[in-house]
């Protein structure tokens, strides 16, 4: 139950044709495993979700040319075939095919979960400055420091969106089930080392330092 408006019209009042049409040009998708045709070219798979519009295809490469210009990949692999670009330069494929209908909110399921961590810093350096000309991106993932990038943060748990009451006590429980974590896990460390360390003990301090890098 409930209301839900997007650019101020009450999606629960539309038909399936205008549900339709707002897919199509008001939502951009990204996903975790890519979705691109691999034996066609850069250019062609992001002019997909153009197919069916009215607009003439010269347009419809042009807009695709500036989608690609806007995610920062270079125009020498416009022509290759997408299945001979690296990951992060094909989730940058990916994030302009998104763009190319202009969209008001853009969707990113884990867009980061199979890249490295470099890559992922490249990628999500792509949505920030997409972010910063006006998009809305939605971007789910189970990584924190992926999250730690968003302006907000919510969770959802059992199929449930968090309110903000319950979201403050689900961080608040987190951090506290972090910290006991810690302190088990330096304790145990702890242990192995006065363990198997001969001598260990005639080091003043030495559990407090390892207890301190372990926290």
């Amino acid at each position: 139950s409930g209301s839900y408006k997007l650019e101020g019209l009450e999606v629960a009042d539309l038909s399936d044709d205008d549900l339709a049409e707002i897919r199509a040009t008001r939502l951009g998708f990204v996903f975790q495993s890519f979705n691109l045709l691999p034996r066609t070219t850069v250019l062609r798979n992001v002019m997909l979700p153009l197919i069916y519009s009215d607009i003439p295809a010269k347009e419809r490469e042009l807009r695709a040319w500036k989608a690609l210009r806007s995610v920062g990949l270079p125009e020498e692999y416009y022509e290759h075939k997408s299945n001979e670009l690296s990951g992060g330069q094909v989730q940058r494929v990916a994030i302009a095919r998104a763009l190319v209908n202009d969209p008001a909110v853009i969707f990113a399921d884990e867009p980061t979960g199979n890249l490295d961590s470099a890559t992922s810093e490249m990628v999500l350096n792509t949505f920030k400055s997409m972010q910063e000309r006006g998009k809305t991106i939605v971007l789910i993932t189970h990584d924190p420091e992926t999250a730690f990038w968003a302006d907000r943060v919510v969770h959802i748990r059992d199929g449930r969106l968090l309110t903000d009451e319950q979201e403050k006590e689900f961080v608040r429980q987190h951090a506290a089930q972090s910290a006991t974590v810690g302190h088990a896990a330096a304790g145990a460390h702890d242990a192995r080392s006065a363990q198997t360390a001969p001598g260990a003990h005639a080091a003043p301090g030495a559990h407090a330092a390892t207890g301190g890098g372990a926290l």
